[in-house]
């Protein structure tokens, strides 16, 4: 099982892409994909949680109270039985491994031949689309809100613009290209530091031929707050398609999953990486 880890040591990893195995992320991604233990009936805390959030987005759903009781461990049985794993009701390193598949994959995957920066972070963003990532446990909690958010989550843990700081994060690591801007999980910080770098365009300037395949819309509130962000797929005339974080089906700026939706230009400005 390439990339499978061992005990997670520290190590030096300065990436959010992985060629071999875990050891090569950044400490606080490693966190959410790797099990330094069996986990079994009886134990509480942490590394439950961890193993209940990922029962739930896996279809086995649980009240995650980081407390392995009855039905965690009848939900681990069941989830392994589902996937030809021995149901022993335990989490063990292989059912781990099964229960982290969709974010370890996404971790996984490495871009070749030539990317712009642009392509490569929507590369990445429709891979984890594909993956379904979604809150569990709570407000802008759960392993994927981590993942895109340095580890914090709740309900000050907003993480639309850490989504696209993330892919992009991922993009760079993957083709060596540094993109135009830094990255933030604030939507106003995000604005600015594409006004410092040239790479800002008000919807008063911007033009559909100008906004290139994974540049970034803002939502603007008022011209000193942004609201909400994600990447742009294509732009046409009247209408531009995205995948985006912390939305749903109605385009709500505070929504729980990623999503690819429609948008008009009203109210929106674009960065372009």
């Amino acid at each position: 099982m390439t990339g499978q880890p061992g005990n997670g040591s520290e190590g030096t990893a300065v990436s959010c892409v992985y060629a071999q195995d875990f050891d090569e992320l950044d400490p606080w991604i490693r966190a959410e994909v790797v099990l330094d233990s069996d986990v079994a009936r009886g134990r509480q805390g942490t590394a439950v949680r961890r193993v209940q959030e990922w029962l739930t987005l896996q279809g086995h759903g649980l009240v995650v109270d980081g407390d392995f009781g009855p039905a965690t461990e009848l939900s681990v049985t069941d989830f392994q039985s589902v996937n030809q794993i021995g149901a022993t009701g335990t989490v063990d390193q292989d059912t781990w491994w099964e229960l982290v598949r969709p974010m370890r994959d996404v971790l996984g995957q490495r871009l070749e031949g030539s990317w712009s920066t642009g392509e490569a972070a929507l590369a990445y963003a429709q891979a984890h689309l594909e993956a379904h990532p979604r809150e569990v446990g709570g407000a802008n909690s759960g392993p994927w809100v981590r993942l895109y958010m340095h580890g914090r989550q709740g309900v000050d843990a907003p993480w639309c613009a850490g989504f696209t700081t993330f892919v992009t994060r991922q993009a760079a690591d993957s083709t060596g290209v540094e993109p135009s801007i830094a990255g933030s999980s604030s939507c106003d910080a995000l604005a600015s530091q594409a006004k410092a770098a040239g790479v800002f365009l008000g919807q008063d300037t911007a033009s559909p031929d100008q906004i290139t395949p994974g540049a970034l819309f803002l939502v603007r509130r008022t011209d000193t707050d942004w609201t909400h962000t994600g990447l742009v797929v294509t732009a046409e005339a009247e209408t531009f398609g995205t995948v985006e974080g912390n939305t749903n089906d109605d385009g709500d700026r505070e929504g729980y999953e990623v999503c690819a939706r429609t948008r008009g230009y009203a109210d929106k400005d674009f960065i372009l990486l």
